[in-house]
């Protein structure tokens, strides 16, 4: 038995009925190619082949990644040993011949940037089923004006629809985390729900750098308050309260230097 490291932020799922409702909340069909990042000891890899002909795993940890191989390969398994965060996703859906469907009870640690990763490769995946810490689904989910909502969510609003399907209690896990988790939903979309380009990424990064700040102050250096009320927006408003399209159109004025 391989046991959790702390490098890898491992806390691995035991859970029978939670793994039986992310199973059926997943609901994997036999012609789909499902990936699953981080499988750990594979309390969820086996149901979910008894589901279906054949998965992908991504495994960062060589020792739990050659456990895994010799249990369940001959079930259709193919174990990649690889940093998820490096992995192409978009190169394995070429070779599956098919968008991806992913599912991961992803590492707290690296979670933002695993998303953001995924995110890359969006035209090669159709959803992702992830289990986060509870304040990062929150985060991604978030309505305009909730204490949840900030840049995550904004960026992950033009490509993702988010949902938030359920919490999951410590006790789910070996080690017990002293937090609580949650499964999400995001759907990926092939056009963007509104037109974004770089520098909707350098608005929303600047105007939640000091989301108490107002519009004009944390905008300072890209708008003046001038071409924020032209887009229909007050300049004294905080940034916690606009929608995502609003951003893309403060984007859309902002000229390249």
């Amino acid at each position: 038995m391989v046991f959790a490291r702390k490098r890898f932020g491992q806390n691995f799922l035991h859970d029978p009925q939670v793994i039986a409702h992310i199973v059926e909340a997943i609901n994997p069909q036999p012609d789909q190619a499902l990936v699953e990042i981080g499988p750990g000891h594979g309390a969820l890899t086996e149901p979910l082949l008894e589901r279906c002909i054949a998965l992908d795993a991504i495994e960062i940890d060589r020792d739990l990644a050659a456990e895994l191989q010799q249990r369940l390969a001959d079930r259709g398994l193919t174990l990649r040993t690889a940093d998820a965060l490096k992995f192409d996703f978009a190169a394995l859906a070429a070779s599956r011949g098919r968008r991806l469907r992913v599912i991961g009870n992803l590492p707290y640690n690296v979670s933002t940037p695993l998303l953001f990763h995924l995110l890359k490769a969006r035209a090669s995946i159709i959803d992702l089923h992830i289990m986060l810490q509870r304040e990062v689904i929150e985060r991604i989910c978030a309505a305009p004006g909730s204490g949840d909502y900030g840049r995550l969510t904004v960026m992950l609003a033009p490509w993702v629809t988010a949902e938030h399907l359920f919490d999951v209690g410590p006790g789910a896990f070996r080690p017990v985390p002293q937090v609580w988790s949650a499964v999400a939903r995001l759907s990926m979309q092939q056009t963007p729900a509104f037109a974004v380009d770089a520098r909707y990424a350098r608005v929303v990064s600047a105007a939640f750098s000091q989301r108490r700040k107002t519009l004009r102050n944390a905008l300072r250096s890209l708008l003046d308050a001038e071409k924020i009320a032209a887009c229909g927006i007050d300049p004294g408003a905080r940034p916690e309260i606009l929608a995502p399209a609003q951003f893309a159109a403060l984007a859309a004025v902002v000229e390249d230097n």
